[in-house]
């Protein structure tokens, strides 16, 4: 068997895949089905400063190869995490990345503070929340708005700091460089895009909250498209996410030049997916005689 171990700011993972976070809740429901240790980490449900109740149903709508969400951060709140969830997590051997976010990056800093204080192995700051001090606007659509909470996050954590990027920009590479710039040990994306549904008999959007991130297979060459910018700028680690679904999805992101990768909606249709995805990994290095899963990171060879 290959070996699928990686190594991401400075922390070592025993094989590159990671639910990303918002569908893997705490890990407890899927233990049920495997063992927590068998994931290279988890990224947990994204955590605020005080417990969030989400947004009013319907939260969830269906799209062509995908689906729309807006759940709103639903969650109890740091405190209640680090008392009741983080203690559980942290005996599952694996890694485990604290997904943080916040109205403002006053809030964002003061989550990566209390998180300092434990065993946590990484943070991921979720960039993109309406920033209310901002007019609403997402911390990560701007080099400015993401270099400012970067910055406040930094010096609040001595943790490794994964900044997670929105693809909903027009140039994700120089966020990315701003948010190198202050201090970002490594950068994951892509967070969901943009996305809507109509209901044509009520003539209502689908989603209570009108709009919602679409996620799936259907954005994964988006998702592709944006590693390889973002790797080919950055001289962090990329962790790459956005519709991988099967183990050669996986293996193309990091030959676009993600260091690990994370799975989202697959989960939800198969709880099974990232254990599927690992054995798949694993086949294809075997299959093509590649010793090592760190040896075919960014080696694609444009034309």
């Amino acid at each position: 068997m290959a070996d699928l171990s990686v190594k991401v700011a400075g922390v070592d993972f025993k094989n590159p895949v990671i639910p990303a976070s918002g569908v893997f809740g705490y890990g407890r429901e899927y233990e049920e089905f495997y063992p927590l240790s068998k994931l290279g980490g988890i990224a947990t449900k994204g955590t605020t400063g005080q417990l969030r109740t989400g947004n009013l149903s319907p939260r969830i709508a269906e799209t062509p190869m995908g689906m729309l969400n807006s759940v709103g951060l639903q969650n109890p709140g740091i405190d209640k995490f680090i008392e009741t969830e983080l203690p559980n997590l942290m005996t599952k051997d694996t890694v485990i990345i604290a997904n943080i976010a916040g109205s403002t990056p006053e809030e964002c800093a003061e989550v990566a503070a209390k998180l300092d204080n434990t065993d946590v192995h990484m943070i991921e700051l979720n960039i993109s929340c309406p920033n209310v001090k901002q007019g609403g606007a997402a911390f990560g659509v701007s080099c400015e708005g993401a270099s400012a909470v970067t910055s406040l996050v930094r010096k609040s954590t001595k943790k490794p700091l994964i900044v997670k990027l929105s693809p909903n920009v027009t140039d994700i590479a120089s966020i990315a460089k701003a948010v190198e710039a202050e201090g970002a040990d490594a950068v994951s994306l892509i967070n969901t895009l943009l996305g809507m549904r109509i209901d044509i008999k009520t003539r209502r959007p689908v989603l209570r909250n009108n709009c919602g991130g679409m996620s799936g297979p259907a954005i994964f060459p988006v998702a592709v498209r944006m590693v390889w910018q973002v790797a080919n700028a950055v001289n962090i680690p990329v962790i790459g996410m956005g519709g991988i679904s099967s183990g050669r999805d996986a293996i193309e992101m990091m030959m676009a030049g993600a260091s690990a990768v994370q799975v989202g909606a697959a989960i939800i249709t198969n709880p099974f997916a990232p254990i599927n995805i690992i054995d798949e990994m694993n086949e294809f290095l075997d299959e093509n005689k590649i010793k090592s899963v760190s040896e075919i990171i960014g080696t694609v060879q444009p034309w």
